[in-house]
């Protein structure tokens, strides 16, 4: 198993980095580009974060812990999911890390997921975050 695998996305979102920032921390927009997970976090490093919901008919509950966070920059969390069948033992965690950065066309983000066991791991995690981002963009630019 190579755990040094890691999937990695970037967008540009034509809209300010503040409602991009908003998008990434808040449950309500969450809801609408991930998957319809209720996320559920105060956002405090340390803090634990809960994502629930139902994928491909079947009912989950993901979890992890805010591993760092730094306003309108950086969102950093561990993240597990039952789903994989693997136990819930510390190995099985990815590390997911969102960042913002503004540009003169709006904003940049750049999410990356680490702890990929295999090359098609990694790339159906890409393939999926892909997905994610292009909601974000098309949720955020059509308001």
């Amino acid at each position: 198993m190579n755990i040094n695998l890691t999937a990695r996305q970037s967008i540009i979102i034509g809209v300010p980095l503040d409602v991009v920032w908003d998008a990434l921390v808040n449950p309500t927009v969450i809801k609408k580009y991930m998957f319809g997970a209720d996320v559920v976090s105060d956002w405090k490093e340390g803090s634990p974060i809960i994502f629930k919901g139902v994928w491909q008919g079947k009912p989950y509950e993901d979890k992890g812990l805010i591993l760092k966070l730094i306003p309108e920059k950086l969102v950093q969390y561990s993240h597990y999911s039952p789903l994989s069948g693997l136990p819930d033992i510390p190995e099985n965690y990815h590390t997911v890390t969102m960042e913002v950065s503004r540009l003169d066309t709006g904003t940049g983000l750049a999410l990356s997921q680490d702890n990929n066991a295999t090359q098609e791991e990694k790339e159906h995690s890409e393939e999926n975050w892909g997905f994610m981002l292009q909601g974000i963009k098309k949720l955020l630019e059509t308001r």
